[in-house]
């Protein structure tokens, strides 16, 4: 059958067009199949739907290893996610490292099972998986300097030169350094020992650490050339360090051997409940600089720290947790002794790894806190004691005799079997008011027989057991000095001239507790007096049957047994709980009057009667 020539061309132009039609499908398939996958993310094989995630696309070719198709330069280190590299780094020479964007867009294991499973019917499934593979990645990259040339000489004050990390993210620059173009990287100098960085992870991130040249008159670089420790992680900084207040060390008082500090709180409610402690700490005399340049580094700081703790039981640092009678919250603790007298020392908090964990996990690097410096007393007539059964609350240097008392536990021993003692006859006296009366029998209606005992332990606890300071601490308002006539420690006097000033004035001469003097025998020392409030809280909550009083600023005898708190909250005077340094970012709140005590021994003793 012949077509006629109408017909001829309306078949030729119908060929052509279905031609043109077949060609564009050929063409633009690949990139309709695209958004179809983007729309639906599922793929059907064999009948079986299956749901595609994941973020970045990867060629997966099982009949190919990885080495043909491709791999990082023999000359660079290529970094697992959370898994550290160790590596030395002579001056004037740079290491290399790259995280390749392949070894995490393959699927993990993860992903890995969700794509092998029936896809979800669900919209928001598919939705989710969306803008899981729209978001980019965040890449952390931190090191922690874990040696450092070391200073020749013995008074060497040089600063070490700090490590340099450079960064590039194009493939134009794969090997950034001090010889590349500052326009194709990023230069960042290591503060203290560590660097933390982060990037959006869009391909191969490549890296260096570089050692930059040392003065040869002041380090050998030869025999400790640096060492760092480098990781890449897209789940949080391997390394980080801190320098808010968020966790820190408060430095609660020193002895001239020891000293005792304590974290906040570490939990967030009474109900929580910690079997482990969560921190470690570190420290340094500040005499020795072997650490200095990197005091943010963990890994530094747990290789070349004078002080650290040591999991055989033989370290000079003891912690524990604690927790408060009144808040039921619990703090950490440390002890260390063995320091040296008159010195000062700088203390680092750090986060907590058990012995025998994984280091390659997120944030195994360590986490190291904010530095508190803390100092020691001269050898004298101070010792720090804790751990007190009725003053659970005191924690300070105490008027102590190392020849009688040669540990803080026999000293703290005697202090409180005298305080519970004391309480004991205190709780017998109060037995003959009648707590449990009516309103209209009490002696008070805003005040009860539990504030009058609280009350009176504070006050007890505060006055009996004094606030120690060395003799030779300078003078300031509220520190009194006691004991004067009697010998120091290695048979000496006090000045002549104080002698005969004071000699005759029984709140110099003597110890506000009786007791001390008789059975501790301390030499002269510097009490840091007790708040006014603590007295005036006792004199409020208790019947006045008991007999209880306090004098007033500018009263005789005032000056000599009580002191005022500062309104910044700085220690100026003393109170159960109170420490050596307070966190000034933190609003300071006065507590509650406590009550001073009016030393009322003699009083109470006749109520006794």
């Amino acid at each position: 059958m012949s077509l006629s020539p109408l017909q001829s061309r309306l078949a030729a132009s119908l060929l052509a067009s279905l031609l043109v039609f077949v060609l564009y499908f050929l063409v633009a398939s690949p990139q309709l199949a695209a958004a179809q996958e983007l729309d639906a993310h599922k793929i059907t094989y064999n009948d079986i739907s299956l749901e595609v995630q994941g973020q970045l696309y990867e060629p997966d070719f099982p009949q190919f290893d990885r080495s043909i198709i491709g791999r990082a330069p023999s000359s660079f280190t290529s970094l697992i996610n959370n898994v550290a590299s160790d590596t030395n780094v002579q001056i004037n020479n740079t290491a290399l490292f790259v995280f390749e964007i392949s070894s995490v867009s393959v699927r993990t294991e993860q992903e890995t099972a969700e794509l092998r499973r029936a896809a979800l019917p669900e919209e928001d499934a598919s939705e989710a998986a969306i803008e899981r593979r729209q978001s980019p990645r965040t890449l952390y990259i931190s090191a922690n300097t874990c040696q450092q040339p070391k200073r020749i000489g013995d008074n060497n004050n040089a600063e070490v030169p700090q490590l340099v990390l450079y960064i590039s993210n194009s493939t134009d620059n794969t090997s950034p350094g001090p010889d590349q173009s500052a326009g194709k990287q990023q230069r960042l100098v290591f503060k203290e020992g560590a660097i933390v960085y982060n990037t959006t992870l869009r391909g191969d991130v490549y890296f260096s650490v570089f050692a930059p040249n040392v003065a040869a008159d002041k380090f050998d670089a030869t025999a400790s050339p640096y060492s760092v420790q480098v990781a890449a992680s897209i789940d949080e900084p391997y390394h980080s360090y801190s320098n808010v207040r968020r966790a820190e060390l408060v430095w609660i008082d020193s002895d001239a051997s020891a000293t005792l500090l304590t974290t906040k709180n570490v939990t967030s409610s009474p109900s929580e409940l910690l079997s482990t402690p969560p921190y470690i700490m570190f420290a340094q005399n500040r005499d020795d600089m072997t650490i200095n340049g990197m005091r943010n580094s963990y890994c530094g700081l747990s290789k070349w720290a004078q002080m650290r703790q040591l999991y055989d039981g033989k370290s000079r640092i003891k912690t524990g947790l604690r927790v408060d009678s009144l808040t039921n919250m619990t703090r950490q603790e440390f002890y260390l002794d063995g320091l040296n007298s008159s010195s000062r020392y700088m203390g680092f908090l750090a986060s907590y790894q058990e012995p025998g964990s994984k280091r390659d996990v997120p944030g195994g690097g360590g986490v190291v806190l904010r530095q508190t410096d803390f100092e020691t007393k001269p050898d004298g007539a101070c010792t720090v004691i804790f751990n007190l059964t009725l003053c659970d609350g005191l924690q300070y240097a105490a008027p102590g005799n190392t020849t009688l008392f040669p540990d803080s536990q026999s000293l703290a021993a005697f202090y409180d079997n005298y305080t519970q003692t004391m309480y004991s006859n205190f709780d017998k006296a109060l037995q003959q008011v009648a707590c449990d009366a009516p309103p209209e029998g009490q002696w008070s209606l805003v005040r009860n027989c539990t504030d009058c005992r609280r009350a009176y332990k504070d006050w007890l606890c505060s006055v009996a057991i004094p606030r120690c300071e060395d003799f030779s601490s300078t003078d300031r308002p509220n520190l009194q000095m006691r004991n004067i006539k009697a010998p120091f420690a290695n048979g000496s006097f006090v000045d002549q001239a104080l002698l005969d000033k004071y000699g005759d004035q029984l709140a110099y001469t003597s110890s506000r507790n009786p007791a001390i003097d008789l059975q501790v025998q301390p030499g002269p020392y510097k009490e840091l007096l007790p708040c006014d409030d603590v007295c005036y809280n006792l004199y409020q909550s208790c019947p006045a049957a008991l007999g209880f009083g306090c004098p007033v600023p500018g009263s005789i005898g005032f000056d000599t047994s009580y002191g005022k708190r500062n309104p910044d909250g700085s220690l100026s005077c003393n109170y159960q709980g109170s420490a050596n340094n307070i966190p000034s970012a933190a609003p300071v709140s006065l507590l509650p009057p406590h009550g001073i005590f009016c030393f009322v021994l003699v009083v109470l003793a006749a109520v006794l009667a």
